[in-house]
């Protein structure tokens, strides 16, 4: 009876240990390449347009390794609610994904967690958001700067930008500053 207990106990640690092992696999790696990319850019200047016109805006990128969207981050100076963000294929122009941020608080990081969505390695995709506010970040000398800008395993190939509210793939590209914060968490194995 000793030996049956000893065996059962010495069982559920080995258990126990097998699944916290699991939780915490070394081999995930999970990232956000917004701060690498504005510091790679050098766009360090930071303003806020509140209330201004509407717009959808965001980065366009190339995972350099196969892996997932798993999280949505944005940053805003003001309040929103019912933030739209789209995920783009930018081959097709087609989307690949709507979210809503059903709450963005004034100057508050909000990730939001979203049913994974896979990423091809070498594959160009779009994340932009509509939105009357936002952080304008430019040179401190209004210069431009070049892409591609490669953040950890995320290539930023551009920035762009299209007026109004409607849910339409960007088509002006600028080089000299970045409107957002807009962000994703991409998971990838090493």
């Amino acid at each position: 009876m000793k030996k049956l207990v000893a065996s059962t106990i010495l069982l559920m640690l080995v258990i126990t240990m097998l699944i916290s092992c699991s939780k915490d696999d070394p081999t995930v790696v999970k990232e956000n390449p917004l701060a690498t990319y504005l510091t790679a850019s050098g766009f360090s200047e930071t303003t806020s347009d509140i209330d201004d016109d509407y717009y959808e805006f965001g980065i366009s990128f190339i995972p350099q390794v196969a892996g997932k969207i798993t999280a949505i981050v944005v940053k805003l100076p003001d309040n929103q609610s019912n933030l739209r963000v789209t995920i783009w294929d930018v081959a097709t122009q087609k989307i690949l994904r709507t979210e809503t941020i059903a709450s963005a608080i004034v100057d508050i990081e909000v990730t939001q967690n979203i049913t994974p969505l896979s990423l091809v390695k070498n594959k160009e995709y779009m994340i932009t958001f509509n939105t009357n506010d936002w952080y304008n970040h430019e040179k401190p000398d209004q210069g431009e700067t070049t892409y591609p800008i490669l953040a950890g395993e995320i290539s930023v190939t551009g920035y762009a930008y299209n007026d109004g509210t409607t849910q339409t793939f960007p088509m002006s590209f600028q080089t000299d500053y970045y409107a957002g914060d807009l962000s994703f968490v991409f998971q990838h194995n090493k």
